[in-house]
């Protein structure tokens, strides 16, 4: 029997309360373990239908970084020549193809192939939610996070999602922040202004 209880005060700390977007980073490089075991804790996460449609392409070579560079705006090109990896956060839009295999209790896989518009929601809505379980994860990892826009979408895809299925979402970049660089902690909203209890 599962026996559920909250994680520790330092845990939620490192997760949400301390954690910052970073910006600037540290020379320290992330290995390629380090991001398999990323994406093993990252799958874990629930997605309707347990679709799965997130796709990642973890660009740390300086070849990739060169062919991801002129698709960026503004200040996004220095973070991502700094930063020790950018992560392409994408969605399968025939996420459904996996469908017998990660969905066996149903037989889904001719409903979202039949209906495109409904595939389409949910791939780009369940690809959010992984791309969020991402950055937790990696904060679970003690690694830092900056997501980004702040691309043009069309030219990532054209360039490194070629010949897929997959589409492109959004950025993160993933490594070790200078902290001495965050910038001054942003507010939040409070519960009465956001949520209602009914």
């Amino acid at each position: 029997m599962n026996q559920h209880h909250s994680l520790a005060p330092e845990a939620l700390k490192q997760l949400f309360t301390e954690a910052r977007t970073h910006h600037h980073w540290s020379s320290q490089p992330v290995s390629n373990e380090t991001l398999q075991a990323l994406y093993d804790l990252t799958k874990w996460g629930p997605t309707a239908v347990n679709a799965n449609p997130l796709r990642i392409v973890f660009v740390k070579s300086e070849e990739a970084k060169a062919k991801l560079i002129p698709h960026l705006m503004g200040s996004n090109v220095d973070q991502v020549k700094q930063a020790p990896v950018t992560a392409i956060i994408a969605h399968d839009e025939r996420f459904f193809d996996h469908l017998p295999t990660l969905f066996p209790v149903a037989d889904m896989k001719p409903y979202f192939e039949k209906d495109k518009a409904a595939a389409d929601v949910l791939a780009l809505r369940n690809g959010s939610l992984q791309g969020a379980y991402f950055m937790i994860a990696a904060r679970a990892l003690g690694l830092d996070v900056g997501p980004m826009s702040g691309f043009n979408n069309a030219g990532v895809d054209e360039t490194f999602l070629s010949g897929t299925s997959w589409k492109s979402n959004f950025l993160v970049n993933v490594g070790y922040g200078d902290a001495s660089k965050v910038y001054p902690r942003g507010p939040r909203l409070d519960f009465e202004t956001v949520a209602k209890i009914i």
